[in-house]
């Protein structure tokens, strides 16, 4: 079709030749003789207005018919705007309806998230949800333009797995298995009878067959889906979202976290620069410090400090906290808030954490305490990156997954790994959900995806 986004449109340096426009109803006014439509395509968070008279032949008939939410294609010419707020508006000389929208929800008024929750299928047309596609999209593009940029292969990994890569049980079943009558073997379900043979899951993450390939190509990323069946009704946790997970070969704790905070520059630029309205509508309608924040981010050298340096700083704060303080203790959100915002007021890269809470696969330390793990905290939400030194050694990792008991049949193919030109390597999983979250300033991550899957919700 022969179709002018409207983002171009605003664009042009001056007014004038004709252009044809698609998209929604805004906002409608009709006046006696003439009609002023407010008109969204989604290319931009602006509207443009069309100026319609009532010479226009279905003018009568369709035009002072329209509602909010209806959706047109206008032609006319494109001329200097008398009102204020807005360079151009259309002369309207043809009006095609391709339809109307009578009782549509979406009036121009405020909505609750929550009302706008219950109605997923249409809110990204509010300006709300429409800026956070857009960050979301500008985000995905710089995160691939990131390592593509640096010889990066872009890997799929698995949705479907035999193994867990976390260790935490907290996985959502695949199964082709009746479940009101499963088969049994010595009173066990015979998981030999299901479609592959064996117990199968929805992906934790995609870091462990990442290793394989990065052991091989060196330098290796993945953003896809990942899932976790934690029954958690935050504000920060989703059942279904999205990971970026890079791995690279002959890496060090220092250079992932080197490569971190290049990641997290790179991303958060490109969202400033190429994302200049949206940003500004966040920063005005969401969060008033958001931009702010970024730009801190992008101008700050990111500050480094052990886990034991962080526990003995939160112990002499003299800080009320609500959880407790001690070594050996997981950090909380409030902790890493404080140290963020309060104590070194700018991004923080933690190391070095107690080996009892990190993973099976994280590299231990000479001291026999500790592994070489590494969080990237930021102000407002605390961590925001997660990675480590992977352990190279395979008498040590089998160790550790010995003490964890994880048998090592599961894991055979990844132990492979070390058998057989085993190196030194590292990586660090992103959680992309509450990055668009940081960015944006929006309160709930389940306003950044566009259909939320969280416990007892999946609606759409």
């Amino acid at each position: 079709m022969n179709r002018v986004r409207i983002n171009e449109l605003l664009q042009r340096p001056e007014a004038g030749g004709e252009v044809t426009i698609h998209g929604w109803v805004r906002t409608c006014r009709h006046s006696k003789g003439f009609s002023f439509l407010e008109i969204n395509d989604g290319s931009i968070i602006h509207n443009i207005q069309c100026v319609v008279d009532a010479d226009v032949p279905n003018y009568d008939r369709d035009v002072k018919a329209l509602q909010t939410g209806a959706s047109v294609r206008v032609t006319g010419r494109l001329v200097d705007s008398p009102g204020k707020g807005q360079r151009f508006e259309i002369q309207a000389k043809d009006v095609h309806v391709y339809g109307n929208a009578e009782g549509y929800p979406l009036q121009k008024k405020g909505h609750t998230m929550e009302f706008l929750r219950s109605i997923a299928h249409l809110r990204a047309r509010s300006n709300t949800f429409g800026a956070v596609l857009r960050v979301r999209n500008v985000m995905a593009r710089a995160i691939h333009d990131f390592f593509q940029s640096r010889g990066f292969v872009y890997l799929h990994t698995p949705i479907i797995t035999a193994s867990d890569c976390e260790g935490a049980g907290e996985m959502f079943r695949v199964t082709t298995l009746d479940a009101g009558d499963p088969p049994r073997a010595e009173g066990e379900i015979d998981f030999a009878q299901d479609f592959f043979g064996k117990p199968t899951s929805l992906t934790v993450s995609g870091q462990l067959s990442a290793e394989t390939a990065a052991l091989a190509l060196s330098d290796v990323y993945t953003f896809g889906p990942t899932f976790r069946a934690e029954n958690s009704n935050t504000t920060r946790h989703l059942a279904e979202f999205w990971m970026v997970e890079p791995e690279c070969a002959f890496f060090d704790l220092d250079d992932d976290v080197a490569l971190a905070e290049a990641f997290l520059k790179h991303i958060f630029s490109t969202v400033l620069s190429e994302c200049p309205d949206d940003m500004d509508f966040f920063n005005k309608r969401i969060d008033k410090t958001a931009i702010e924040t970024l730009r801190h981010i992008v101008e700050s050298p990111f500050e480094r400090m052990s886990y034991s340096d962080a526990i003995e700083i939160l112990s002499k704060s003299g800080k009320s906290f609500e959880f407790p303080i001690e070594w050996g203790l997981d950090l909380q959100s409030e902790h890493e808030r404080y140290l963020t915002e309060e104590h070194v007021k700018r991004p923080l890269v933690l190391t070095d954490y107690p080996r009892d809470i990190k993973a099976f696969y994280m590299r231990q330390n000479d001291d026999g305490k500790t592994v070489a793990a590494m969080d990237v905290l930021v102000p407002k939400i605390g961590e925001i990156i997660g990675g480590s030194q992977r352990e190279e050694r395979l008498d040590r990792l089998q160790e550790r997954m010995k003490e964890m008991g994880l048998p090592e049949e599961d894991y055979w193919w990844y132990l492979d790994t070390r058998k057989f030109g085993t190196a030194p390597h590292a990586g660090f999983g992103l959680g992309f959900e509450r990055t668009i979250q940081f960015c944006t300033g929006m309160a709930n991550i389940r306003d950044v995806i566009p259909f939320p899957r969280t416990p007892g919700s999946a609606e759409f």
